[in-house]
């Protein structure tokens, strides 16, 4: 395994769209890096210039010690051994199971034993032994995708790229294929880039995630820090529940407390010209003996939970969570124990 670096990688197309603008990047071997941010942000065609699908515009990816690409150079996509997994599945209908994994091995020249063995190391990786006879028609959406991964592992890649491979199927599978996927990448150690606009995929399958906007690198980080710890207002509002409230704050510090929180909304200024503060609904604690007073204004049921939208006398709102439903315009008292200062 080897080390992924992107240095100052950008693409821009013949219309003038600048897709991917000046993005560095490095994935240690053995990292799962998800990039993670919505439609048309460039995360896809990032993963495209890896594979060498696309050429880049300017900048420089290495694998390694190779340069895939970069000023003068080029590699072609067979030469680079990497691997891309399609959230279509791209399957051939008239192979076996097994023929459509083996089919990288038959391009190269692999045949007889050792191209037996490869085809049932691949199955046996992603837990489908026995199933090397049947037709793609005959699996479900989930055994499919397994199988394009099981192809992509066949040719042993430096490096697995995926690209949106669990939008294609219902809630329920996409959990299980999660559990799949971060099975796989423990007993293999496969060093593995992750495309999706969904949070909570990458939250739960990465151990790195890197936040895309407009073709822009906004922040790489653990899933924990790009939670707890969004660096800019664009992060803040692309990952999970919250709210950004507009405070009157002095002096340093990123992680303020409640009683500087309740201290910032007491003097009853929010909106424009203040710090941008970034408030979780976990951090809002609902009870009588809360310091802040704040009326209901809306009350959604969320299976386990109850979310909240609170307006504070000062006029800040904010979200919470509640075990019990509550009316909306009830009064309720809560604490703001955490908040985060966002950057400018």
């Amino acid at each position: 395994m080897a080390r992924l670096i992107l240095d100052s990688l950008s693409k821009s197309y013949a219309d003038g769209h600048l897709a991917v603008r000046d993005v560095s990047l490095v994935i240690e071997p053995g990292g799962f890096l998800a990039l993670l941010g919505p439609s048309g942000c460039g995360k896809t065609t990032i993963l495209r210039l890896i594979a060498g699908l696309e050429v880049p515009s300017s900048g420089t990816i290495r694998l390694g010690e190779a340069v895939l690409a970069g000023p003068g150079r080029f590699m072609p996509p067979e030469e680079r051994n990497i691997a891309m997994v399609f959230q279509s599945y791209a399957l051939w209908p008239h192979m076996s199971v097994a023929d459509n994994i083996g089919y990288p091995l038959k391009i190269r020249g692999i045949d007889g034993s050792a191209y037996r063995k490869r085809v049932a190391a691949a199955l046996e990786a992603v837990h489908m032994e026995g199933f090397g006879a049947r037709r793609p028609a005959e699996l479900s959406g989930g055994q499919r995708q397994l199988v394009a991964l099981a192809r992509c592992l066949v040719s042993e890649p430096a490096l697995v790229l995926l690209d949106e491979p669990l939008a294609n199927l219902d809630r329920h599978l996409r959990a299980a294929m999660e559990e799949t996927f971060r099975e796989f990448h423990r007993r293999t150690g496969a060093t593995m880039i992750y495309v999706t606009h969904d949070q909570g995929e990458a939250m739960t399958l990465a151990d790195r995630i890197a936040v895309m906007s407009s073709g822009r690198l906004l922040q790489v980080g653990t899933p924990e820090t790009i939670y707890r710890q969004p660096e800019t207002r664009a992060v803040a509002d692309l990952i999970g529940q919250g709210a950004i409230l507009s405070l009157p704050l002095t002096g340093p510090g990123r992680e303020l407390d409640g009683e500087a929180i309740a201290r910032a909304l007491s003097q009853g200024r929010t909106g424009q010209g203040g710090v941008d503060v970034l408030v979780r609904p976990e951090d809002v604690v609902l009870g009588p003996a809360g310091c802040l007073e704040a009326r209901v204004e809306s009350c959604v049921f969320r299976g386990e939970r109850y979310a909240l939208g609170l307006v504070s006398r000062e006029g800040a709102r904010f979200p919470a969570y509640s075990a019990t439903a509550r009316e909306s315009g009830e009064t309720v008292f809560c604490t703001i124990r955490r908040a985060w200062r966002l950057s400018p």
